[in-house]
């Protein structure tokens, strides 16, 4: 499952419009107000690649209330596996 840290940078006293937006877009776990350089910061999870961008670019970009987002995709970490012999192998989180 696709996932992404979206940084987003919103009009100046748009944030309650923007959080509302956030919380009612599918996939959006965890949304967040933070100071610096971005507005919010929001982690979205989708079943595929195309429907994270579709959230993006059809959704979130067309909100007169952003002016931008900044999409991080999260590389998902593989397990490290150890090979004991032959017939046997053992997986290390």
């Amino acid at each position: 499952m696709p996932t992404a840290l979206l940084l987003v940078h919103i009009e100046i006293g748009k944030e309650n419009e923007v959080m509302t937006l956030l919380k009612n877009t599918k996939g959006a776990e965890d949304i967040y107000l933070v100071f610096g350089a971005y507005d919010i910061v929001a982690k979205i999870r989708t079943e595929t690649i195309d429907e994270l961008q579709e959230i993006v670019n059809n959704r979130l970009l067309k909100s007169k209330e952003i002016r931008s987002t900044t999409a991080m995709i999260i590389i998902p970490e593989k397990p490290k596996v150890v090979v004991l012999s032959q017939k046997t192998a053992k997986i290390l989180a």
